[in-house]
């Protein structure tokens, strides 16, 4: 099975501060958008994962986002209640990590964000029962030709550790 890859927008894809580099005409709907290296897409599909938005972007990453990068529709991470925030706000974690562990169920996966922290990575741990990479994106620069090498190796790794769980 494809080790999942929770993709956010703001940050590893749109990144902020700095000198950003701008890869088209500003976007009269959303002026950051031309932030997006369109270059990001072909090696995003090429990990060999079933990516996923895990942004507030929500079905709007499919709209305005997939489309600059190349990528087809992905799946969307609905967000539980946020009511919940304040409890994983007081273990230090982010709003994200526990739905993200929810939803993948033991699967592999990576999580690429610009908002991940150590209480982040040590929850996964403790309560994620398959391999699982949090990366964080330095948002001044976004997600660079080094990320992606770092997650491709991550992903040969884990494939080699499972390739005698495949049925053939």
């Amino acid at each position: 099975m494809r080790p999942l890859l929770y993709l956010d927008v703001d940050g590893p894809l749109i990144p902020f501060g700095g000198d950003p580099v701008e890869h088209g005409p500003a976007d009269s709907a959303n002026p950051l958008l031309n932030r997006i290296d369109p270059g990001l897409g072909p090696p995003l599909l090429a990990l060999g994962c079933t990516l996923v938005w895990a942004t507030t972007w929500m079905a709007d990453a499919n709209e305005r986002v997939a489309p600059v990068l190349g990528l087809p529709d992905l799946a969307v991470v609905d967000w539980p209640d946020p009511r919940r925030d304040g409890v994983d706000a007081w273990f230090g974690l982010h709003w994200k990590t526990r739905p993200l562990v929810e939803r993948s169920a033991g699967r592999p996966f990576i999580w690429v964000d610009d908002e991940i922290t150590d209480a982040d990575r040590a929850w996964v741990a403790e309560h994620h029962p398959g391999p699982a990479l949090l990366h964080r994106v330095d948002p001044a620069r976004g997600l660079t030709t080094g990320d992606l090498a770092h997650l491709a190796r991550w992903v040969a790794a884990v494939k080699a550790d499972h390739s005698h769980d495949r049925i053939i």
